[in-house]
């Protein structure tokens, strides 16, 4: 056993001082910063084009006074309900041919007019393509009520007391935390349980995996990669977790204190988070590092790797159901089926602040940890150095039937 021990340990330091001192490290550090750019970027774009797409414009013929009634309703509404899903109004001064006047603001391209309002307040029509669209006609109907009436009815006076917390936000800002944390466990072992499979394919392709076979245990070797390359990861997230709150701390007003505060809150959800991306890494790393050994190429890799990503997919879309509904059936499945269990139990520290289910969890998980481990390892011993071509079953059959025949 202790042989074991420091085979492992010896194995874990060289991929980890390798890892971690090279060059390649750097990259490693700053491969999350360029997901985020492209997002920010794009997510930008997206939001403008859509901020443009669902805010119509609606041209409005009639005179200057009735005109400033409906935008003062609409500076209303607006108080109440945002600016982004109302409509703009634009106003035209009424012209002798109204019809002519109706069909060029309709084929007005700067500004896109979906419709024309005329007749003013007390005789409205309203001309448009506006079958596919009742919301627009919908808030012209609230737009001229609130017009026709004086500018001070239906405009009570409101006591507000502001607080720092409701239940509902708190929910809500918690209910967010936990999609947040468990779309970024599942990126980071996406991303980082792959790391193996490179390493392990370079070290099967120029031979130096058998070299090291010959001198350590072949279990040791997978526990001893899958553990350097953990710490590793593990280094990694410390980075990004405290370069993401230095972040915060500089460009968001208030920084780290602004932010949603998870149930049990942020130095134990920080821990816990380490703790659960570990089990994470640990059992997808393994099925990883079993894909690796059972290939010889780089393309037999991405090949057989596809089935396991599509089921990673698969597991956490079933994690995702403990938000907001932590005493449903499924939910309490996700947090015991092993495979998804650190992403369900990362989601309910942000929802619930009892720490005794996180206990059992991680015992849970452990075991699971070392079962996986222990047939990872076997399954790696048998099949990390067949990595010549393989012979094909009836080839072999034929090679039996031969010694068969010679010793008869």
């Amino acid at each position: 056993m202790m042989r074991f021990i420091r085979s492992a340990f010896v194995i874990a330091r060289r991929d980890f001082t390798a890892t971690v001192l090279s060059k390649a490290f750097i990259f490693f550090l700053l491969g999350p910063l360029f997901p985020l750019l492209f997002g920010g970027v794009f997510a930008g774009i997206g939001t403008n084009v859509a901020s443009q797409a669902k805010r119509p414009v609606v041209a409005v013929i009639a005179p200057k006074a009735e005109f400033d009634r409906l935008q003062a309703a609409r500076g209303r509404l607006a108080e109440a309900v945002g600016e982004d899903p109302l409509v703009d109004l634009v106003g035209y001064r009424p012209e002798a041919d109204l019809s002519v006047q109706q069909k060029r603001l309709l084929a007005t391209r700067q500004p896109p007019v979906r419709a024309v309002l005329s007749g003013g307040i007390d005789h409205p029509k309203l001309v448009g393509a506006l079958a596919a669209d009742p919301g627009t006609v919908g808030q012209l109907r609230l737009l001229i009520s609130e017009a026709r009436s004086p500018d001070a009815a239906g405009a009570p006076e409101l006591e507000v007391t502001n607080v720092a917390a409701s239940t509902g936000t708190l929910d809500r800002d918690r209910a967010l935390t936990a999609q947040l944390s468990q779309v970024a466990l599942f990126l980071l072992t996406l991303m980082l349980s792959t790391m193996v499979l490179s390493q392990l394919i370079e070290e099967k392709s120029n031979k130096v995996i058998e070299i090291i076979a010959a001198a350590i245990p072949i279990d040791a070797m997978f526990v001893g990669k899958l553990f350097a390359m953990l710490s590793a990861s593990v280094l990694g997230l410390v980075v990004w977790i405290s370069s993401g709150a230095l972040l915060i701390q500089l460009v968001k007003h208030g920084g780290v204190a602004t932010l949603p505060v998870p149930a049990v809150g942020w130095p134990m959800f920080l821990a816990l988070g380490v703790i659960y991306f570990a089990m994470n890494y640990l059992l997808f790393g393994a099925a990883f590092l079993m894909i690796g050994a059972q290939a010889s190429t780089a393309r037999e890799v991405q090949t057989m790797s596809m089935p396991v990503t599509f089921g990673q997919v698969l597991i956490f879309g079933f994690a995702s159901t403990v938000v907001g509904s932590l005493g449903s059936a499924k939910a309490i499945a996700a947090s015991v089926f092993p495979l998804s269990s650190p992403m369900a139990m990362l989601a309910r520290a942000a929802q619930d602040g009892a720490i005794w289910p996180h206990l059992a969890a991680i015992l849970w998980q452990a075991l699971w940890v070392a079962l996986i481990l222990r047939v990872g390892a076997q399954l790696f011993r048998k099949t990390v150095l067949k990595s010549g071509p393989r012979t094909k079953w009836w080839r072999r059959a034929a090679k039996v039937g031969e010694v068969a025949g010679h010793i008869s």
